[in-house]
Order: structure tokens, then C-alpha cells, then sequence
């Protein structure tokens, strides 16, 4: 009888989480259900009746298997589960709810067409045809960047920059864009070319928007600018280490820390993960072998997707690829996300010791999207891979999984069970950042925030939630030439990471507060520039504290 009990009370006494589990991450490319956005739908009045005492709760594993034995299956009864939902709407709320959107977009385009009569009448109608869209913006670069001096030019590369996104100023940021149109002053010639070319703007084909956090060239350049000099002289070192019969890996490093030139980003990746040679003779070999035994296991293993103890691999795998970087256009393609599926089901087969983990679908994109950089001279934001050969996808597809699986062999404790790599990288986290900054990590601790709370997501998936992919491909050039990038340097990055923020977390007084600013860190605006400063001061930790690890343990 005693078993029995103990047998009942199971699910009660194992309800806490456990850590390392599967739970929805937010950040810059995913933010979190924002309840004021939709207070509108939570009122007191549409509340079922409250009734006395407590629903009953699974106390044994018959009753718990018999309510969740349907939670996947996916049938023909998925209609009819849709209807009974839909009938469930408080049909005062939906109605509600759908008046404010009418309304709000009424008042929208009623804005917009006062903005339009109040440029009409400072500006004269263009009567030119109308470019192509780059076009226009390459002529308002030119024209600002002709104005003047030093802080026309950089208010010019925010101008354009805005340009390049104006549907999405015009989603976003109505006030900021009513405010410019009404405040133009007649007599500046420069803010008049700029007004008049956003007008032009909102005027042209439309083409998908790429917002701020999604775009791949850096933020702190328009347009694409000359190379100056010094990026000359650093590519021509480059191909000079590369252009020898066997590469000096040691001289390689030291040149990629500083960052790598996009001309010779991807054989320098190749190279410094341990996928290619330092020989030069014997790479093209290396890559006929690899890819031909990568595209065997294709055929070997991807089969099974649909076997029983396959299935639900699979099937998260199959959740999680939409997912991954949504805001930009190339991984919503029907022909990338077949490329990721195939990459991470065979990934997640050959290690079963962790199997696919939540945010290793994120570690596939920065490979992918240098791996394109060798087929294109274009911009890959908006590029269709369709165009490409078939055999240039087949090698992007299999070098994409080699380099990754690399990578992730060296952090692999990082997604067993429990996730036991993470959890100490968290707790060394939070020992450095007590050393480092004693005020900031007090702070922390007063307002009960656990450094697992948001530190979790910054190890599983590389900080790749915190940064822009621009931002995280250039961070990994570092990554790739540091002795254990990827697994020891990325404890320093994150803590120079969190103190860097230490103004705006000491503002916050409150647990809410701490988590949403942590969760949310506003750096959709960072380029090249901030990512190295914030590399120096992790090596400038690195220095301090890795060979003196008494110095930080209390």
C-alpha cells in the first residue's frame, strides 16, 4: 500500500522544472506577448464564474496519461478543435477589438493623407519617372553625404538608414515621422532632399521590409561604402596566408580576432573550425568526402523521420525552424527550411547522448548565411536560393552541417540532460560578475534575480537571442580564433555583455522591471564597432581572471 502512495503522490512531488528544459525564449528577433497591447481582451466582466473549491488534479499516472494522451495528436479533428474554440470567443470582446483596428487604421490612413497634402505644399510635384528603389536611396546618400561636414555625413548615414526601412517607420513610429513632416524648415536644403525622397519612398514597388534587427550589412556604414585603406590592407594580408601551400593557422588567428573580411569569411571559417586542411592540395578532397558522407547519411537516416522513436525529434525540429530569425525573408523560403530540417534531424540521430535541444536550430543560421556570401555578391536578406545551382546548395547545405556539428562538439555538455555545461557557465558568470562589479550583481540579488533566470538563454543559444545575425557572425570570427571560443571566452563576452548595461539596470527597482530589461536588451542598432568594443573588454576579463581562478571565487 505504501508503494501505491508513494505512486500516487509522484506527479505532485516532481512538479518542479527541470533545468535545461524546453521553454519559449524571447529577445531582439523574438519579443514576449505584451500585455498592454492586449489588455483589451482580459476583463473582469468576461471572466467565467468563479466556483468553490479546487478542480481535481491527476494524482495517479493512469489519470495524468488519460487527460494528455491527446495533446499531439494532429488529425482531421484539428478543424473542429478550431470551431470550439471560436465559439468560446466572447463575441462582444472580438467585436471590440475588431472596431479598434478599423478605427486605428482610419485614423492612420486620415494621417497620412494630411502628411501627404502638407508636403504637396512644400514641395513641387516630381514629375520625373520614377526610379528603381535603390536608386533612390543611393541618391539620397549621395546628396546628403555632399552637404557638408563630419556630422552631416553621419546624420546622413542615419537618414539613409532610415530610408532603407520606411515602411516600417510607418508601422512603428507615426509620432516620430508626424513630427519631421511638420517641423521641416524650409530654408535647409539637406533635411528638404530628405523629406522629399522618404515621400518618393512611400511611393515605390513595394519590396519586403527588412527591419533594423534583420539586416546583414552593419549599421555603422550606409549603403555599401568604399573599402577604406586599411580593410585593403587587412584582405590583402589575408589572401597572402591563404594564397600559401600549407596555411599557418597560428598567423590566421591572430589575424581573424579583429574580424574577418567578407571575400574570404567562408574558407576562413572552414579552415579555423578544423573542417578544411591547413594543407592547400588536400581540401579539394576534403570537401568531395565530407559532402558525399554528409548526403549519405541523408539518405541513410532521414527516412526514419516518421519511425515512432524518430517522430517527436522531429516534430520539434519541424516547430522550431519557422521560428528561427522570422524577421528575415531568406529563412521563411520553403527550399532553407527543408536545408535546416535535413541538417538538424541528422544532427540530433548521431548524438543521441543530447539529441536536438531548443536553440541549436539558431547555431545553423550564421554557417548558412556566410556559406551564401561564396555563391553571391548581393545582399542575402531578400535573396532567393532557388537561383542558385543545385550543387552550390548541396555544398552551403552540407558545409553548413559540418562546421556546426564542430562547433558543437566542443560545447556539447551544453544540451545533455539537465544541461549541466550551462548550469556551470551560469554559476561562473555570476562569481565573475560579482568581482568584476559588486554594485551591479548586489543589485541583482535584492531584487531576487537568479543569473539563471536570463543568463540561460544568453549560453544555450550564444547570446544569438541578444544580438543581431550581423552582429553574431562577427562575434563568432572572434569565437573561431580564440582557443575555446565558442565554450571558455563566451563566460568573458557574457559578462562584459551584462556590464555593459549597468546604467540601465541599476534604473530598474523592481524584479518586473530587471527581467524585461534583461530580456530585452535594445541592441537592433549595433554593428561591427560595438561588437569589438565589447570583445576587448571580455579579453581584457580573460587576462584578469582566467589563469587566477582563485582571484574571482569567493
Amino acid at each position: 500500500m505504501s508503494s501505491e502512495g508513494n505512486k500516487k503522490q509522484f506527479w505532485k512531488r516532481n512538479t518542479a522544472k527541470v533545468p535545461g528544459s524546453i521553454q519559449h525564449v524571447y529577445g531582439a528577433q523574438h519579443p514576449p506577448f505584451d500585455p498592454l497591447l492586449h489588455a483589451n481582451l482580459i476583463k473582469a466582466g468576461n471572466k467565467p464564474p468563479l466556483t468553490p473549491g479546487k478542480p481535481k488534479k491527476a494524482t495517479t499516472f493512469q489519470e495524468f496519461e488519460s487527460i494528455t494522451s491527446d495533446a499531439w495528436d494532429v488529425g482531421d479533428d484539428d478543424d473542429e478543435l478550431l470551431a470550439m474554440a471560436a465559439q468560446n470567443l466572447n463575441i462582444e470582446v472580438v467585436m471590440e477589438t475588431a472596431n479598434k483596428v478599423i478605427e486605428n487604421h482610419s485614423k492612420l490612413q486620415e494621417r497620412q493623407q494630411q502628411q501627404q497634402l502638407q508636403l504637396d505644399e512644400v514641395f513641387e510635384p516630381d514629375t520625373k519617372e520614377e526610379e528603381e528603389e535603390q536608386g533612390e536611396v543611393q541618391e539620397v546618400v549621395e546628396e546628403l553625404h555632399g552637404n557638408g561636414e563630419d556630422g552631416e555625413q553621419e546624420e546622413a548615414a542615419e537618414t539613409a538608414a532610415e530610408l532603407s526601412f520606411g515602411s516600417e517607420a510607418g508601422s512603428y513610429s507615426d509620432s516620430r515621422l508626424v513630427k519631421s513632416f511638420s517641423e521641416a524648415p524650409i530654408g535647409s536644403p539637406k533635411e528638404l532632399a530628405g523629406e522629399r525622397a522618404l515621400h518618393r519612398q512611400q511611393s515605390l514597388p513595394h519590396r519586403p521590409v527588412i527591419p533594423l534587427v534583420a539586416r546583414m550589412a552593419d549599421q555603422n556604414t550606409s549603403g555599401t561604402p568604399a573599402m577604406t585603406d586599411r580593410e585593403a590592407s587587412r584582405l590583402d594580408k589575408f589572401r597572402q596566408v591563404l594564397a600559401g601551400p600549407n596555411t599557418d593557422l597560428e598567423e590566421l588567428r591572430k589575424l581573424s580576432w579583429s574580424g574577418i573580411p567578407r571575400q574570404v569569411r567562408p574558407i576562413t571559417w572552414k579552415l579555423l573550425s578544423g573542417y578544411l586542411p591547413a594543407n592547400a592540395e588536400r581540401r579539394a578532397n576534403t570537401l568531395q568526402r565530407k559532402r558525399q558522407e554528409y548526403f549519405g547519411f541523408i539518405e541513410q537516416y532521414y527516412d526514419s523521420r516518421n519511425d515512432e522513436h524518430h517522430q517527436d525529434t522531429y516534430r520539434q525540429i519541424h516547430i522550431d525552424i519557422p521560428r528561427t530569425n522570422p524577421l528575415i525573408p531568406l529563412f521563411q523560403q520553403a527550399s532553407v527550411q527543408e536545408i535546416f530540417e535535413r541538417i538538424l534531424f541528422i544532427w540530433a540521430i548521431r548524438h543521441p547522448a543530447s539529441g536536438y535541444v531548443q536553440g541549436i536550430n539558431d547555431l545553423v543560421t550564421p554557417f548558412f548565411v556566410v556559406y551564401v556570401f561564396e555563391y553571391i555578391e548581393e545582399e542575402v536578406e531578400n535573396f532567393d536560393v532557388s537561383s542558385l545551382q543545385e550543387e552550390a546548395l548541396r555544398n552551403i547545405e552540407a558545409d553548413s552541417f559540418w562546421c556546426m556539428s564542430k562547433l558543437l562538439d566542443g560545447i556539447q555538455d551544453n544540451y545533455t540532460f539537465a544541461q549541466p555545461g550551462i548550469q556551470r557557465k551560469v554559476k561562473a558568470l555570476e562569481e565573475l560578475v560579482s568581482r568584476i562589479d559588486e554594485t551591479v550583481h548586489r543589485h541583482l540579488q535584492q531584487y531576487e534575480v537568479e543569473y539563471l533566470q536570463f543568463a540561460f538563454r544568453w549560453m544555450n543559444n550564444l547570446l544569438m537571442r541578444e544580438l543581431p545575425l550581423r552582429c553574431t557572425i562577427r562575434l563568432w570570427d572572434t569565437y573561431q580564433a580564440e582557443p575555446e571560443g565558442f565554450s571558455h571566452f563566451h563566460l568573458y563576452v557574457c559578462a562584459a555583455f551584462l556590464v555593459r548595461w549597468r546604467k540601465e539596470i541599476l534604473e530598474e527597482k523592481d524584479f518586473q522591471g530587471l527581467m524585461i530589461l534583461l530580456q530585452n536588451l535594445s541592441t537592433m542598432h549595433w554593428g561591427n564597432e560595438e561588437v569589438s568594443v565589447l570583445l576587448a573588454e571580455a579579453y581584457r576579463l580573460k587576462f584578469a581572471f582566467a589563469d587566477a581562478p582563485n582571484h574571482y571565487k569567493r
